[in-house]
């Protein structure tokens, strides 16, 4: 059991994100167990859970952009913007958390990438918006009110969402370990950029 002060942060386990997803992530059927039998566990007093919860007519997706194709990048409010097939759109089976996975001991569920203006690849803020900011999603505060110090990061996909919510964890003040095994890719030629950004943020693998 770890302290009070460790909250463990699943990123994303929906099935559009598995294979035979809209968005399938490298191999992303394989950590779904181990998270599992990890919330069964009961080794973290705080659980979080985020779920991607995209608008129809998210900026990010492919579609939206007349003569592009999914995984093009583009800019988007100044900022390289990589368009997705459409995924996770609100409301459909595909956005659903895992049903494999019993959710009933998470402690808050917290949807992201409603704005369809603005992607949003972390748990902690928005991508960039039209003004140049990252609006925060309450989380940081939510766990400060909690005693929580340290955050231990897994899910899908490691080199987007699970990554940017480990890099503003730490940009929150907070520690982070990131759980190297249960992350999976969207692609596994990222691993060692992916590996590199963790370590300029001072963040740990296990």
């Amino acid at each position: 059991m770890y302290g009070n002060d460790t909250a463990l942060l699943v990123i994303d386990l929906q099935p559009d994100f598995m294979p035979g997803g809209a968005l399938p992530c490298h191999d992303g059927a394989a950590v779904v167990e181990p998270i599992a039998q990890l919330l069964a566990a009961r080794r973290y007093r705080t659980v979080v859970a985020t779920q991607d919860w995209h608008p129809p007519t998210h900026a990010s997706f492919a579609r939206q952009h007349p003569g592009k194709q999914a995984f093009e990048v583009i800019p988007l409010h100044g900022q390289p913007q990589t368009l997705w097939p459409d995924h996770c759109v609100q409301g459909t089976p595909g956005a659903a958390l895992d049903p494999r996975v019993d959710w009933s001991v998470v402690d808050m569920i917290l949807r992201k990438g409603g704005n369809e203006a603005v992607d949003s690849y972390s748990a902690f803020r928005e991508n960039h918006d039209a003004h140049g900011r990252r609006a925060p999603t309450g989380l940081a505060g939510w766990l400060r009110e909690r005693g929580i110090a340290e955050v231990h990061v897994c899910g899908l996909a490691r080199d987007y969402c699970v990554l940017w919510s480990a890099q503003d964890a730490v940009a929150s003040g907070l520690r982070v370990r990131f759980l190297w095994e249960l992350t999976r890719p969207v692609t596994v030629a990222s691993d060692v950029a992916t590996r590199r950004a963790l370590a300029e943020a001072g963040i740990a693998i296990d």
